[in-house]
């Protein structure tokens, strides 16, 4: 079952719940992938590649907006950012621990034959997408090409 099905499963899920959080925050991504196959040519529908690069954008939003309401004093709106991060990290696959991270990244490093932080960070970016966060995976390239 692909994500778009399991999004419109989930709503109506979430209508016979009455579970508000959900409801809104799946109806937000679902809005977010319309607005994403709109933008793209017709002879181009969007993969369930594209479509976990956006969840994983709406994750990474709502964990800014976090940031943000921390510093002014919000703990309201960071409580209902992070139920809506519950709710979308459903949709991704299992994320790779650090040590994972890392194991993978020396085996780039190995495979590569290089230590140069563009192609490892590349190669890793590319190998690890919606597996692992970006900034995590960066910070081991770094620690590890240095």
């Amino acid at each position: 079952m692909g994500l778009k099905d399991q999004l419109d499963l989930d709503l109506k899920t979430a209508l016979k719940a009455k579970d508000e959080t959900r409801v809104g925050t799946i109806r937000m991504l679902k809005a977010a992938i319309s607005n994403f196959e709109l933008a793209r040519p017709k002879d181009k529908p969007a993969t369930e590649g594209d479509l976990l690069s956006l969840v994983e954008k709406q994750i990474k939003q709502r964990r800014e907006s976090i940031e943000l309401f921390q510093q002014g004093n919000r703990p309201d709106l960071v409580a209902k950012e992070q139920a809506e991060i519950a709710v979308l990290q459903a949709y991704m696959p299992k994320q790779l621990t650090r040590d994972e991270i890392q194991a993978e990244v020396e085996a780039l490093i190995a495979a590569l034959g290089t230590k140069e932080f563009p192609q490892v960070m590349k190669a890793a970016a590319t190998k690890m997408k919606g597996r692992a966060d970006g900034k995590l995976v960066n910070e081991v390239v770094r620690q590890l090409t240095a």
